[in-house]
């Protein structure tokens, strides 16, 4: 059971904004064109920039996201979750303790916590995290020190052990999401397939129609 026993919507398409493997879009134009298409969850990453910076973009992206009604989660940093206003945070396994995350930003707030195998999605779940973002499924480019492939396999394990929704990330395409919810996963968190699109919006259209959003 999560912290504070409180149910909470976890989005089904998360988008993750990332402008190191790309600089066409900004991290405010991919939230906006990833909205547009359908996803219901915008989680903001970026490793460079000042604080300052990263603040401002977040404010950003959380008027777009609260204009549609959706959550804006911030990956790692919980200063600029707590600044922006943004409705939660995603963490791994050296990031800021969840625990301690929680109670800097309330029980409302939704934590996700990062997985690759059922151990750490166990560990997850006792410090009281909200989902589980399990992966790379397939493999990332986009994230160095994101470890091999988990596949396919390791997803349904999770999602039968641990009574947390599971959001499958790691070089997920349109032609991955069947195989995924079937293996029981909640939803899925991708980066690539949308933020390399020539056309973002379309992109996360086609994800959002296979996932019935």
């Amino acid at each position: 059971m999560n912290t504070g026993e409180i149910m909470k919507s976890i989005g089904r398409f998360h988008l993750i904004t990332d402008t190191v493997i790309q600089s066409r879009f900004s991290h405010v134009e991919l939230a906006r064109m990833a909205i547009m298409g359908g996803a219901d969850t915008i989680q903001y990453r970026s490793k460079t920039g000042s604080t300052r910076e990263m603040i401002d973009t977040a404010i950003r992206i959380k008027a777009l996201c609260a204009g549609a009604g959706i959550p804006l989660i911030i990956n790692d940093r919980v200063d600029v979750a707590i600044a922006s206003g943004a409705d939660g945070v995603h963490l791994g396994d050296d990031d800021f303790p969840i625990p301690l995350a929680r109670k800097l930003l309330g029980p409302d707030a939704i934590i996700g916590g990062s997985a690759g195998n059922i151990n750490d999605a166990l560990r997850c779940l006792n410090d009281g995290a909200d989902y589980i973002g399990s992966g790379p499924v397939y493999g990332t480019k986009t994230k160095s020190d994101a470890g091999d492939a988990i596949g396919v396999e390791t997803i349904r394990i999770i999602a039968e052990k641990i009574h947390l929704p599971v959001v499958a990330i790691g070089g997920i395409t349109v032609n991955d999401v069947h195989e995924l919810f079937t293996a029981g996963a909640h939803g899925v968190a991708v980066i690539s397939a949308v933020c390399l699109s020539d056309e973002p919006e379309r992109e996360a259209r086609r994800i959002r129609n296979l996932l019935g959003l």
